[in-house]
C-alpha cells in the first residue's frame, strides 16, 4: 500500500494567516510552553531531590510529569518552529512519529491518572494496609503497565495508519498530525479504520475513567463516614487537586475523540486541542504544587538553602 503513496510531506493549515496573530500567537506558545517544561520539570526534580516526597503519591506524580513533557513536546516545538518560519510542511514520516508519540503519551496518562486514583483508594479507605499494599514492586508495575498499555493499545492503529496510501490532497486542518484530518486525506474507504478508533478511544478513556469514578465513588463514601470535620476537610484535599486534572483531561479528550464521527467540527477541535496540549498542561504543576501543603514546605526548605548558598558564596 506504501507504493501508491506519493505524499511526501504534509501541509499543517495551523491557527490562522494572519501574520500579526501569528506572531502574537507565537509568544503566547513559546511562553505557556517554557512555562509547562519549567514546572514539570521542578515537579521532578523536588520528587527526586527531597526525602520527604519519597511516597507512592509522588511516585505517580513524577511519571505524570515526565509524561506531561514528551506529550506536550512531541507537538509544541513544530508548531512554534512553523509559525516562527511561516512554513507549514511537515514530513510524511515526522506527521506519521507525531501522531503515533501524541496518543501514546496521551493514553498513558489516562491510565496513569486511573493509578493515581487507585492509590488514593487505598489510602484513604485502607489506610492501614496502604504501605503493604502500594510498596516499591507494585507502584512499579503499576507505572510499566501504564506505560506499556499506553504505547501498544496504539501501536496497531500507528502501523495501519502508516500503511495507509496518500496520493493527494495532503493539507492537515490542524496545527499537528492529528490522526482525525489525518485519516480523511487516505486515497482508500477509512471508515473500518474511523470506527476501530472510535472504539480504541472509549477502551482507553472511558475505561480508565471507569477505574477513576469507582475509585473516587468509594473515596466520598468513606469520607463521609469520618467523624471530625476537619479529617474530612483534610481527606478531600489531598485528592482535589487530582480531580481537577482529570476533569480537564478526560473533558478535552472525551468531547474530541469519543464520537462515532470525526468529520465535523475541524475548526472547532483546534480549540479544544489548545486545552488539551497547552493550556492542561500548563496547570497541572501548579494545581499539584499551590495546592500542596508538603510541596510547599519542600520548595521553602529548598529556596533557603539556595539562599544560603548564595550569602556563603
Amino acid at each position: 500500500m506504501m507504493n501508491s503513496t506519493t505524499v511526501q510531506e504534509f501541509i499543517l493549515l495551523g491557527f490562522t494567516d494572519n501574520q500579526k496573530l501569528q506572531v502574537i500567537l507565537f509568544f503566547l506558545l513559546m511562553g505557556t510552553y517554557l512555562l509547562t517544561i519549567s514546572g514539570n520539570m521542578l515537579i521532578i526534580a523536588i520528587t527526586l531531590s527531597n526525602h520527604r516526597l519519597k511516597t507512592p503519591m509522588y511516585f505517580f506524580l513524577r511519571n505524570f510529569a515526565l509524561l506531561e513533557v514528551g506529550f506536550t513536546t512531541s507537538i509544541i516545538p513544530k508548531a512554534l518552529a512553523n509559525l516562527a518560519t511561516g512554513q507549514r510542511t511537515i514530513s510524511l514520516t515526522g506527521c506519521f512519529t507525531q501522531c503515533f508519540l501524541y496518543f501514546a503519551l496521551g493514553t498513558t496518562e489516562f491510565f496513569l491518572l486511573a493509578v493515581m486514583s487507585f492509590d488514593r483508594y487505598v489510602a484513604i479507605c485502607h489506610p492501614l494496609h496502604y504501605s503493604t499494599i502500594m510498596n516499591g514492586p507494585m507502584c512499579s508495575l503499576l507505572v510499566g503497565c501504564s506505560w506499556a498499555g499506553g504505547l501498544l493499545l496504539m501501536l496497531g492503529p500507528a502501523v495501519v495508519l502508516f500503511q495507509m496510501p496518500f496520493c493527494g490532497p495532503n493539507t492537515v486542518n490542524h496545527f499537528f498530525c492529528d490522526n482525525g484530518p489525518l485519516i480523511k486525506l487516505a486515497c482508500i474507504d477509512t471508515s473500518l479504520m474511523e470506527l476501530a478508533d472510535f472504539f480504541i478511544a472509549t477502551l482507553s478513556l472511558i475505561g480508565s475513567l471507569a477505574v477513576t469514578v469507582v475509585s473516587y465513588i468509594n473515596i466520598i463514601s468513606s469520607i463521609m463516614h469520618i467523624p471530625s470535620k476537619q479529617e474530612r476537610q483534610k481527606a478531600f484535599s489531598t485528592c482535589s487537586s487530582h480531580i481537577i486534572v482529570v476533569s480537564l483531561f478526560y473533558g478535552s479528550c472525551i468531547f474530541m475523540y469519543v464520537r462515532p464521527s470525526q468529520s465535523q467540527g475541524f475548526d472547532f477541535n483546534k480549540g479544544v486541542s489548545i486545552l488539551n496540549t497547552v493550556v492542561t498542561p500548563l496547570l497541572n504543576p501548579y494545581i499539584y504544587t499551590l495546592r500542596n501543603k508538603q510541596v510547599h514546605e519542600v520548595l521553602k526548605d529548598t529556596g533557603r538553602k539556595i539562599f544560603i548558598r548564595y550569602l556563603r558564596s
